[in-house]
Parts: C-alpha cells; structure tokens; sequence
C-alpha cells in the first residue's frame, strides 16, 4: 500500500494534453480550488497541459476568479461541456467567442450520465430538454458555430420522442473531501454537500483515468470509520491536502456547523427579508405552496420563498429540497446556495434528479429572466451573456406544478410599497415578456400540452398559462394594468377577468399564511344561521389541492348538519374558490353526498364569470342555481 499523499503541482503534472476533466462543487460549495490553482499556475507558467476537455454538471464558481474560471485561459482549454456557465464569465467569454467548442447541457442529466459512464453504458435516455434549445431540432445545446459534434441525439422509442446523451471517457477527476488517509479513502463530514463524488471518481477509474481528491487533513491508513467513507481508496491515486483559504465550506461562509448540519441553529439565524420587491413575488409565490408536499426553490428570486415560509412558520409542513442534494430544512442563499440547515438528509446529486425527473416534485419555483406570449422562458442565454440551464430543465419539466418568479422588468427598477399598494418610482430599463424569448429553456408549449399548472409571478401582476398562451390573472393594488403592464408587454396576454393580488402581500406584517394552507379556519367557515336555519358554506379564497383537503370539507360539514332533525336550505361563496382540476370530480361527489343526506336547496355564488362557469360544469343539475351575488343567491332561497 502506498502513500497517496501528493504536492498540488505534483497532482497537476498528471494532467495531461488533451485529457477530459471532470470537476466537483456546487456554486461555491466542494470545488477543488487548490488543484484547480495549481493546473493554472501550471499552464501560466509552462504553457502546458492544452486543449483539455471539461466536463461538469453544476455551476463552480463565484463569477469572478474563484473556482472554473481559473481555467479559463485560450489554450488550456479546448472544449466544455457543462450544466451552468453563469458563474463561470472566463469559461463563457471564450466559448461565446467561439475560442473554444461548448455546450450547454441539462445539469441533471450530466449528473446521472456519471453513472452510465461508470457502468459502462453507451450513455442516457432521458425526456429532459425535448422541446427546449438542447433538443438537436433546436440547436442541441451547441453554444456556437464550431461547436458540431453532436452531444445529444433525438430517438423514437415506443412511440414517444426520447433524447439519448452519450457517454464520453473521463480520463481525470478533479474532487474534493475532507479527511483523507493514507490508502486514500475519503470522508466528507466538514462538507456541506456530497454531490457526485463517487459516481465521478468511479467514471474515472473504470476509464482507466487519474483521480485526485483536494481534502484538510490526513489521518493514518486504514482509520476512518468505513461507513463515513465517500470515496473509497480504490477509486483514488493523489490526494493533496489544501491550504485553508482555498478550501473554504462556501464561497458565502468559511465555515459552519450548521452547513454540515451536525447542530440545529436556533429559529430565526435566517433573518427576515424587508418587504420590498423581491419580498412581494416571494410572498405571493409562497401562496402556491403544497402543504405536506415536496419543493425545489432554483437560485435567485426563489430563494426569498424559504425565507418567507420560515417566517409564515410553513417549514415543518412541506419538504423543502435543492437540487445538489438537500431534502429538507431552510436552504441557503447568495454563494451559500446549494447549502441548508436543519435539514432532513443530503443524498447524492445524481440521486435528487432521478427523484425530480422522475415526478417527485409536487411544485418547483424558479427564476424568471424571460418569458414570451406563449408562456416560454428563457433563464439561459440573453446575447452574449451566457448563463446555461443548470438544473433548470430537469426541474421545470417534470414538477407537478411551476411557478416562474422575477420583476416584471430589469436593470434599474425601482419600486416603493406604500400603503399596501405598489408605486414604480422607475422602471426597468430591460423588458422580459417579449414577443418570442432569446432562447426556450422552458417550452410552454409542451407544458400547456401536457396540463402541467404554470404561474408566472412579479411584484405586479401574475399571469397563468393556458393552451392559448399567457392569461393575465392578478394585478397588484396600485398598478395600472394599461400603462404599467400592457404598455410594456411586446404582445398583449389574454385578459379576461383579473383579479386583486391578495393585500397581505403589500403589508409589513405576517400574512398568516398558515391559517390559509393548513385550512385551519376552515371550522369557522362552515356555520348555522339560528335565525334564518340556513346553513353558511364560505369557500371565499379558499384552495383544494389534495384530497384530504376534500374529505375535510365533506367531514366538518357532516358534523355541523348530523344534530339536525330537518334538511338544509344552503348558501354557498365560491368567491375566489380555487380547486386543482384533478380534484373537480372528487368535490361533485363530496358534494354530491351532503347534498343527498342534509341539504334541502342549495343555491351558489361568484362574482367570478369563469368560477361560475367551472360551476355549472361540475354541478350540471343546478346550472340555474348559481348566482354573481350573496344577495341573488338568498333572493334565490327566500323564493323557493
């Protein structure tokens, strides 16, 4: 057994010209700086190694110098294929140039074809990126003209379009640890994330490859505790032990306890945000969120929704993940992003993408930079800037439900609440509801195909996709529609009836949301009248998502009407009543059921066209007994 204990330049002279690298880290997190320093001291000094090929799935960087971009040289590299380029603007500069071949692939997909590399399969099937620019009829994820040969295929299996990503040889890991012994074998326990360190240094090694792992320390051969080893010592040839500076937890946070999740903080170590614009779509996304279900907030925008369920006291009541791998607690933000704390678990990468591709998601919410008449969006390519997709694609396409979350314009909007109502003292000087976005990271097409719910929210307004396009639904109180909505919009949405924004959103205080999603006032909705003996229904903003929030209804209801020794004259407010379409023929049979047992007439009531249409389709018998107002609806009784 030897030692595998190596310089960081010895470590960067194994690299060879021509070879394929593959690196670890998330944003800031688990990125091999010290080895990455020395292939570039390396290269600045020598001129070698050349014309490399990078291959990674998350963004490693902080936008600046930090991380991928200190490979970014002409020369050292010749070709990259990755999942986000935002934080890496050195990389993105030469392939946006065409100084280097690149593609921009789903970071999801990266991250599972690891696997398949490791196994020796020819690559990945996936729907991932159908109907998007990585779809080969759409571009394949090629960055520029040089960039031909092909990343992704389009096949017919069964009928149904499927895209195959193929395998590619590795011949180098770049990854990161914390201890390491002399044999090799990795633990992580100082880290925030695993990621996909075993499937990358399998890739490797069975490529007949050089695995190098950055850690803090040593510890003597054959200590570690085996069931804290991440990376076993069969898979590793150098392991170099890194200067504290350039092994730092985050790029946001030298280190925390709370990031290794080995303490719990106490309540309110994420402070609450101010209400300001950001504040305002976080809140109202917020109001979108499943209870007891399972939800990815993307990077950016997103990131105040866990801050405002925090604050809402939500947290214990849905499952909060991101998509390196945490499932549960309160994720981090800014460069700590892709941490957390208190969380529930951290499973590999590739392991959190077979789970959201695979539909686990009940409801994501990510950036909205773009979007276009037909609901698209565009959060990857805008000119020259080049971002990428990062797990973008994975995520949008196969969650339940999505909500886009962004200002409605960019670049020097500057906005006031005052009095619960919305001022723009200035506006973006950027629009983002185009005519036909830049690129199609989310095709809205596809999903208005499918029925998947899509919102779309800013601090102004909230549209809805529909198999028509992009329905204007809410606008907030203060606003304008003509003039600060439509004005600025390239093609005008379909605008029909719109509703108020809630005007809890614009108050300094808690909303009480808990109240709302947890249906916790839903006992105080149903009651008698002892004056009239009529029995009170008062749906008014009341959301339906589950079934057991039907059963609920159906069972409070049972127990305000059992005591009864006479049927029930009924009145009922289905003023902004909203209930999930997969739901509709579980109510009518809720309802259905009271109706045969207690109730005597029934009459409806909306001020909603649309809710007194959905209405008449559920309840085709009482078609004539659905009424615009309290008073028709009495009037209604009182007559029969």
């Amino acid at each position: 057994m030897r030692n595998k204990i190596v310089t960081a330049a010895d470590a960067a002279a194994l690299i060879k010209d021509g070879d394929t690298v593959t690196t670890s880290g998330f944003v800031g997190i688990g990125v091999p700086d010290q080895l990455l320093m020395a292939i570039e001291a390396r290269f600045v000094e020598t001129g070698a190694p050349r014309d490399l090929t990078l291959f990674f799935a998350a963004g490693q960087g902080d936008g600046k110098e930090r991380g991928l971009n200190r490979l970014g040289h002409d020369g050292l590299l010749k070709r990259v294929i990755g999942g986000h380029w935002g934080l890496i603007p050195k990389v993105a500069a030469l392939a946006v140039a065409g100084k280097i071949e690149g593609w921009n692939l789903p970071q999801g997909c990266i991250s599972q074809l690891y696997r398949d590399i490791a196994a020796g399969k020819p690559g990945m099937l996936s729907k991932v990126g159908l109907d998007t620019f990585v779809d080969p009829r759409n571009g394949g994820g090629a960055i520029n003209d040089i960039s031909t040969e092909p990343q992704v295929e389009l096949m017919e299996i069964g009928g149904e379009d499927v895209l195959f990503y193929p395998a590619r040889k590795l011949t180098v890991a770049l990854l990161r640890g914390t201890t390491a012994d002399e044999a090799g074998n990795i633990t992580m326990e100082r880290e925030a994330l695993i990621m996909d360190n075993l499937a990358q240094a399998m890739a490797v090694k069975n490529s007949g490859g050089v695995v190098i792992v950055q850690v803090e320390r040593v510890a003597r051969a054959k200590t570690l505790p085996a069931r804290d080893v991440h990376i076993p010592g069969i898979f590793v040839d150098a392991v170099v032990v890194a200067e504290p500076d350039n092994h730092v937890q985050t790029y946001g946070t030298r280190f925390s306890q709370t990031f290794t999740n080995r303490i719990r903080p106490p309540d309110g170590e994420i402070p609450a945000m101010p209400l300001n614009a950001r504040k305002i779509i976080a809140r109202r996304c917020a109001f979108e969120l499943p209870i007891n279900g399972v939800v990815n907030l993307g990077i950016g925008m997103p990131e105040g929704v866990a801050s405002v369920a925090a604050e809402e006291g939500l947290l214990d009541h849905l499952t909060l993940t991101a998509e390196p791998g945490v499932i549960g607690g309160q994720p981090a933000s800014g460069l700590d992003f892709g941490a957390a704390i208190n969380t529930d678990a951290v499973i590999p990468q590739n392991n959190q993408f077979d789970f959201y591709d695979g539909g686990g998601l009940d409801m994501a919410c990510l950036g909205l930079a773009q979007a276009d008449v037909a609901g698209n969006v565009n959060v990857s390519r805008f000119g020259p800037r080049l971002a990428g997709a990062g797990g973008f694609i994975n995520i949008s396409q196969n969650a339940r439900s999505v909500v886009f979350a962004g200002t409605f314009t960019a670049l020097d909007l500057d906005i006031a609440v005052t009095d619960g109502a919305v001022e723009i003292r200035e506006e973006g000087r950027s629009r983002k509801f185009l005519k036909a976005v830049e690129q199609i990271t989310f095709s809205g097409a596809r999903a208005a195909r499918l029925g998947q719910p899509v919102l779309y929210v800013t601090e102004r307004c909230v549209f809805e996709l529909t198999e028509q396009g992009l329905k204007l639904t809410e606008v907030a109180p203060g606003i304008d529609v003509e003039r600060d909505i439509l004005a600025l919009m390239e093609v005008a949405p379909i605008t029909e009836e719109i509703a108020l924004m809630d005007p809890r959103v614009f108050r300094p205080e808690e909303m009480d949301l808990r109240t709302d999603l947890l249906h916790l006032d839903l006992p105080d909705r149903i009651a008698i009248d002892a004056s009239d003996g009529k029995l009170y229904l008062n749906f008014e903003k009341m959301r339906v998502r589950t079934r057991e929030d039907v059963d609920l209804v159906g069972r409070l209801v049972a127990e305000v009407c059992a005591p009864l020794t006479d049927r029930v004259d009924v009145i009922v407010n289905y003023d902004g009543f909203r209930i999930d379409e997969t739901l509709e023929a579980d109510w009518a049979r809720m309802v259905n059921a009271m109706t045969q047992r207690y109730y005597r007439n029934v009459s409806r009531y909306s001020g909603s066209a649309f809710m007194r249409m959905k209405l008449r389709e559920v309840f085709p018998e009482a078609r004539t007994h659905i009424f615009e107002s309290s008073a028709q609806a009495r009037a209604y009784l009182d007559v029969t």
